[in-house]
């Protein structure tokens, strides 16, 4: 695979490293090239692993939702590398794939409930600069999910686009998880075409 990062991989070394790279191939089958970009600054690379770990022991918000609300941020934003990596996680975690798949188009797709639609149109209203979350949009995911839940997906959002964002500008890019697991995706993220 030929590497489009704009920073060249650095060796993974030490004990941490060690920890890091054996995780990463039990979890993933190989080592992501984004680790080797991250290696440059350690405590950067530590902050994204805590935060996305806290994150994960949100539950207040139906992990499905999250999901796709991660994958509206990346298809948005153009980060191929959370895509993937959220094909392959949905594969994993028993989701829906079929509606993983139809995330970055799910404006014209037929497989997503009403509040499903609701929870993408929010993560990609989150996701413009700048936000463009209506108070109509707010009340019925309010309605819909309550307090706590859409607390949650606000804030699950906010770290969806910092990884993405992160990933782009880096120029890290899809690594072929999903592929592996047999799930190409349906659609390109939108804002691949655009940095081509």
């Amino acid at each position: 695979m030929t590497s489009n990062a704009r920073i060249p991989q650095a060796e993974i070394t030490g004990l941490y490293g060690a920890v890091l790279k054996r995780f990463s191939r039990r979890k993933f089958g190989e080592v992501p090239e984004a680790l080797g970009v991250m290696w440059h600054h350690r405590q950067v690379l530590k902050f994204g692993f805590g935060l996305n770990q806290k994150a994960a022991k949100w539950n207040e918000c139906d992990k499905d939702l999250k999901s796709y609300a991660h994958m509206a941020v990346a298809s948005l934003i153009g980060c191929s590398f959370c895509l993937d990596l959220g094909y392959f996680m949905a594969h994993n975690e028993g989701l829906d794939v079929t509606k993983a798949r139809e995330v970055p188009r799910w404006r014209e797709s037929e497989v997503f409930t009403p509040r499903e639609r609701d929870v993408l149109e929010y993560a990609e209203a989150m996701s413009q600069t700048p936000p463009t979350v209506t108070d109509d949009l707010s009340a019925r995911l309010l309605k819909q999910l309550g307090a706590p839940a859409l607390v949650e997906l606000t804030a699950w959002i906010a770290v969806a686009n910092q990884s993405a964002r992160t990933n782009v500008a880096l120029g890290i890019e899809a690594e072929g998880f999903a592929a592996s697991c047999g799930l190409a995706p349906l659609a390109q993220p939108n804002g691949a075409a655009s940095r081509a």
